[in-house]
């Protein structure tokens, strides 16, 4: 596949969608939409927030049922798979409290909780690999991290790459090494903050641990130029270098969503892109138009 068409997290904005794949030259026929010589690469977080994720799911799986698109799994797709899940004991294995059922209710209202399409959905979520590496592209949600990428793939993923149901009860098991690589993959790497520093991140939910620029080699050198995503604090810490351990160092390009990026689209890096331009807070729905390139341009990003 020489022109690959990779789409960010979408967050139930059909809208957006619509109007992206119309943009990019996408027809929908016979109800998916193609265009003869590309394929879109989808990185997950379909659902939550936004108010047509139904549709958003009609759209995306009626692509990948037809080959002209594949997806990866989101952490938010992670997360639902979870929520309906139980361990042998019975329990959840993403609790039903108060935080986690207010990050899901848009979409539990939409599908409506427990119904036949609910369950249908969540099946859907579960056929997703955790990543994918195409040789001369790689995609994932949050982070390519080698050795985590690898550490799932030997202890929770079939052969195509996805949870198997073994695996996915071991990702939900708190400090594990396995759960470890899943957060890492999925939800991005974390620094935590010095001088018991916090913040409220877009939610308004209390952190003491910031997300990092793992694809940005030059955010080695401050720990505030390396965080990102809160708020506005990033002033108040301590501008000393840090070592950020799960840097992208290899040559292959990496797509790859989740961090809320803000402000018109632009380019994160020659050899790794973040297509999270924040359509969920009044930002834009993005894509990049890969056509063989080994370093990445500002000239093949597209928004609406």
């Amino acid at each position: 596949m020489s022109h690959i068409d990779i789409i960010g997290d979408i967050h139930g904005h059909a809208d957006h969608l619509h109007q992206l794949l119309n943009k990019m030259g996408y027809r929908e026929i016979n109800g998916f939409y193609a265009q003869t010589g590309h394929k879109v690469l989808f990185l997950g977080d379909f659902i939550d927030r936004g108010p047509e994720q139904i549709e958003v799911l009609r759209i995306v799986r009626a692509m990948c049922a037809n080959g002209s698109a594949i997806a990866v799994m989101g952490n938010h797709e992670f997360n639902a798979i979870g929520w309906m899940t139980k361990n042998q004991s019975g329990d959840y294995l993403r609790s039903h409290n108060d935080t986690h059922r207010d990050q899901h209710q848009a979409f539990l209202d939409q599908v409506g909780e427990d119904s036949p399409l609910h369950h249908d959905i969540i099946d859907w979520f579960k056929s997703l690999p955790a990543f994918l590496d195409l040789g001369h592209i790689r995609a994932v949600h949050a982070c390519w991290h080698e050795p985590s990428l690898r550490h799932m793939s030997d202890h929770c993923l079939d052969q195509n790459g996805c949870f198997t149901d073994i695996g996915f009860s071991k990702a939900h098991m708190k400090s594990t090494s396995l759960y470890d690589v899943v957060e890492v993959s999925l939800k991005g790497p974390e620094q935590k903050l010095p001088n018991n520093i916090s913040f409220h991140d877009k939610s308004g939910h209390l952190r003491h641990h910031a997300r990092v620029r793992w694809w940005d080699k030059s955010s080695d050198q401050s720990l505030r130029t390396a965080v990102l995503g809160m708020e506005g604090r990033e002033h108040d810490l301590p501008d000393h270098p840090i070592h950020i351990e799960h840097a992208y160092l290899d040559t292959v390009p990496v797509f790859f969503g989740h961090y809320w990026l803000s402000g018109e689209p632009h380019l994160t890096s020659l050899k790794a892109q973040c297509l999270d331009f924040s359509v969920a807070k009044g930002g834009y729905l993005t894509a990049y138009r890969w056509t063989g390139e080994q370093e990445l341009t500002q000239a093949k990003l597209i928004w609406c």
